[in-house]
């Protein structure tokens, strides 16, 4: 077999347009609207969530402009990794890489554990964890048989979550008051601010997925930044719209704890549109099954990301070779999909949610601080590099992001110091991995 054929069956195939990548966009983030970001107003109320959420918008807002630049010029399927590896070097590569990685790697087994508290809603005889593990499989075995299946599906439930949102804002914002704006709005001091970064990223986690199907993407210098700008667009006016609407209704304390047990809610728009619709059993299933859209649509898309994060990886060497293979027959990353599988099947299994969202939360963290440094480091280093697009006000925007994803991993460690530890641990431990048994088959 010659070099050039050899070449191409490692290639994925281009089959994603504008549209579809909006459709990605949004769906790998959407299901934050639904489940878990309510957890963030236990630790701050109404302020200091809100303030929490504001800085996130911006720095998601600069990290996605900046970030749409790399990926329109290195338009590959390793994203954060391939743009640190060429900005920062091998050695933060593969921790910009693996931090990618861990962030979906265990972003999906959280979603799924909330897909299996959903269906309870409707089947309370069946086992949450089974459900999570069966939705594995199926989506799993969906984005096996191709990258167009998986993505317009993708698309199709992505709308339908969407338009769930819109049906609970306007069910619910008619009985909004800005009064339940200020009820015990700052519980824990400005120190909850803080303490809530992490569920206000939850609004947006995984949105920079888009940029590893770049390499799948038709005309990736044009599209790309189409479908990351739409998208991003679409996700700020549904969190605003969200958490006003939710809040407004009864204030914060009336989403996260639905009884007197103290246990915070996983499921905060229905306990919102309860307080408007009474008893009305319709209007609360309705919106819990819609939410089940919203579910799948982040689930399916981030394992859908996820899977070629890990491709990638392997393909360059840093990861066993045999992740980093294309299927010949469907023309995807089919061992990469099964043993992330097979790794958030066992996370699912441990039972902590809120713990498994936190450390997906470092992951992409550690991603943002390591992509805008590879960032200014590709601007001073390759001025030449043809760049289609390129960021508005630099170098404010990568140094406004950088900082607030420093500070934000600061504030983590400080909350979650058990947990940053536990991360910190499986970073290093795979470098260690991959220094002395890997590191031999790349060339400094």
């Amino acid at each position: 077999m010659n070099q050039e054929s050899k070449g191409n069956e490692q290639q994925l195939k281009k089959t994603l347009g504008p549209f579809m990548l909006w459709g990605l966009g949004v769906g790998y983030v959407i299901s934050g609207n639904y489940f878990g970001w309510n957890l963030g107003l236990a630790e701050g109320g109404t302020l200091g969530a809100g303030i929490a959420i504001f800085f996130i918008i911006i720095m998601y807002v600069t990290f996605t402009f900046s970030y749409t630049e790399m990926a329109c010029a290195i338009p590959k399927a390793g994203g954060a990794f391939s743009y640190a590896e060429r900005g920062l070097g091998k050695h933060l590569g593969f921790l910009a890489g693996m931090s990618q990685n861990i962030e979906f790697i265990f972003a999906p087994p959280a979603i799924a554990s909330a897909i299996g508290a959903y269906f309870g809603i409707f089947f309370p005889e069946l086992d949450a964890l089974l459900i999570g593990v069966v939705a594995y499989l199926i989506f799993t075995g969906l984005n096996i048989v191709g990258l167009q299946v998986a993505a317009t599906f993708e698309l199709f439930i992505t709308i339908i979550a969407v338009l769930g949102l819109l049906f609970f804002a306007g069910v619910t914002l008619p009985a909004f008051k800005v009064e339940n704006l200020q009820i015990n709005a700052l519980p824990n001091g400005y120190m909850g601010v803080v303490a809530a970064i992490p569920f206000a990223i939850w609004f947006f986690l995984a949105i920079e997925g888009v940029a590893n199907v770049a390499e799948e993407t038709i005309n990736p210098q044009k599209n790309i930044l189409k479908g990351f700008g739409f998208a991003l667009l679409t996700l700020v006016i549904l969190c605003v719209l969200t958490f006003m609407a939710a809040v407004g209704v009864g204030g914060w304390e009336a989403i996260v704890y639905p009884d007197s047990s103290g246990v915070a809610s996983d499921s905060p728009l229905p306990l919102a549109m309860g307080l408007v619709t009474g008893d009305n059993q319709f209007y609360y299933h309705l919106l819990a099954f819609i939410a089940l859209f919203g579910l799948v649509a982040s689930f399916n898309g981030i394992i859908l990301a996820a899977g070629r994060t890990t491709f990638e990886f392997g393909r360059v060497g840093y990861a066993p070779k045999a992740i980093g293979a294309v299927n010949k027959k469907f023309k995807t990353p089919v061992n990469a999909l099964i043993f992330n599988m097979l790794i958030g099947i066992i996370a699912l299994f441990t039972g902590k949610t809120g713990e498994i969202i936190t450390i997906a939360v470092f992951g992409a963290l550690c991603l943002y601080i390591l992509s805008m440094l590879a960032f200014l480091k590709l601007r001073k280093n390759e001025p030449e590099l043809e760049r289609p697009f390129k960021v508005p006000y630099y170098p404010l925007f990568p140094m406004v992001a950088l900082i607030i994803a420093s500070l934000s991993l600061i504030a983590m460690i400080i909350y979650n110091f058990t947990l940053a530890l536990i991360f910190f641990a499986m970073l290093l431990g795979a470098y260690l991995f991959f220094i002395l048994f890997l590191n031999k088959t790349k060339t400094s």
